[in-house]
């Protein structure tokens, strides 16, 4: 059974660092990401990785590069998300997510679809 299960969301001042963790079960994923949802908005894809034998290929939404580091632990099947200078306009729900399938070149990227989501952490961030 697929299972993701997000932590370590809450509330920080603008400038300050949460680091997001996902505990995957179920089966490894060649990709997996983290997306937010704000209230109001769409939901819009922030980082995502993919592994391939021992290269790993990252990938960021323009407004978080910079400031945020995805990175995976395969062997406890775990996904997190460092997330420094955080921005009021961070503030939302984040979600860990993985892809059914292989990955292909091109793949794996913020927009992408994905099939598997967790039932996502808060993150807030006050000016």
């Amino acid at each position: 059974q697929v299972q993701l299960v997000e932590s370590g969301g809450g509330s920080v001042q603008a400038g300050g660092s949460l680091k997001l963790s996902c505990a995957a079960s179920g089966y490894t994923y060649s990709c997996m990401g983290w997306l937010r949802q704000a209230p109001g908005k769409e939901r819009e894809g922030v980082a995502t990785i993919a592994t391939v034998g021992t290269i790993r290929y990252e990938r960021y939404a323009e407004s978080v590069k910079g400031r945020f580091t995805i990175s995976r632990d395969n062997a406890n099947n775990t996904l997190t998300l460092q997330m420094n200078s955080l921005e009021p306009e961070d503030t939302a729900m984040y979600y860990c997510a993985a892809v059914r399938g292989s990955w292909y070149p091109g793949s794996c990227g913020v927009t992408d679809d994905f099939h598997y989501w967790g039932q996502g952490t808060q993150v807030t961030v006050s000016s």
